[in-house]
């Protein structure tokens, strides 16, 4: 199976394909796709340069699954509200390929990669660089986006074992209800 990990950012959006046979990976490519060089308030261009870098990707290397990370709040609001547009753009740009999209929480991906969820990046790195058999350490971003596709590789197959085996029904709790009342 042939994943694709991204690591959504507005600025630098890391990438990493991978083969998963079994246990075994390999390497295919990584890399970062770059808005840098726009204007920092041009977010549609910005927002456009990521969508049509990840629709690039998927032609070239026609993955058969990606794995996106996902972003939660942090203590800058105006920053998590950007990074939560770039990773829509990345995944509206993987789900208008039709391609399956898993999701999966940095601490999911460190834990997967380097045994525990507070990894530095730099261990990250490492550890990617040696699951993967590769001659140096991949960039940050890219080593983050080939962890997001090793951790697929991992959890994906148990994951949808258990999609398969439950029947999810969808119940009204949680579910907004009735229009606005006075």
């Amino acid at each position: 199976m042939r994943i694709l990990g991204i690591d959504p950012g507005l600025q630098t959006t890391g990438f990493g394909i991978i083969d998963a046979a079994g246990q075994a990976l390999s390497y295919v490519a990584s890399g970062t796709i770059t808005t840098t060089h726009l204007d920092r308030g041009n977010l549609p261009a910005r927002l456009k340069v990521l969508f049509d870098g990840i629709t690039e990707i998927r032609a070239r290397y026609q993955p058969e699954v990606a794995a996106v990370e996902i972003v939660f709040v942090n203590a800058h609001p105006q920053a998590t509200l950007l990074l939560g547009q770039a990773r829509g753009a990345c995944i509206t740009a993987l789900v208008s390929c039709d391609l399956p999209v898993a999701e999966y929480t940095a601490l999911q991906m460190k834990q997967a990669i380097a045994g525990h969820g507070k990894a530095a990046k730099a261990q990250v790195q490492e550890m990617v660089k040696r699951l993967l058999r590769l001659p140096a350490l991949p960039g940050k971003d890219a080593a983050d986006a080939l962890g997001l596709a090793i951790t697929h590789a991992h959890a994906g197959v148990s994951m949808a074992r258990i999609a398969q085996a439950t029947t999810t029904t969808r119940t009204s709790t949680g579910m907004y209800k009735g229009g606005r009342t006075r």
